[in-house]
């Protein structure tokens, strides 16, 4: 879908985004992450081993959501994991660089940085 243009004035911003994804049994499990986009796609980086990574390996559904700063707007986005993979550290520098004002991500010993890009199906806004 194509995100609205609020959205993803919203997304540009520094906001801390909540993603979720299915546990093995169903429950929900959340984390926040880093959040940017390229064009209505979302990105978002994270690390082998962690259990977000696990849970979308296996069930590429997720719900996305944040809340501006500056007129508290809840923002909502349910879609799907489109693309999942390890491809380097390049998105989580590019996410650094946006939320630490220019720096590079530390680069801890032995972590595989694995990048995924998120095509939103619905989006929800709430005051």
């Amino acid at each position: 879908m194509d995100l609205p243009d609020g959205v993803k004035a919203a997304l540009d911003e520094k906001v801390f985004a909540h993603l979720a994804t299915v546990m093995p049994d169903g429950s929900p499990q959340v984390s926040v992450v880093w959040i940017d986009r390229d064009g209505d796609t979302l990105l978002f980086s994270t690390a082998e081993g962690r259990v977000k990574t696990e849970n979308i390996r296996r069930d590429r559904r997720v719900a996305i959501s944040f809340t501006t700063t500056d007129d508290y707007k809840n923002y909502v986005l349910r879609g799907r994991v489109t693309k999942f993979e390890p491809d380097g550290w390049w998105l989580i520098d590019q996410l650094a660089r946006k939320y630490w004002d220019g720096k590079d991500y530390p680069r801890p010993e032995g972590q595989v940085r694995v990048n995924g890009e998120i095509t939103i199906d619905k989006v929800g806004v709430n005051r």
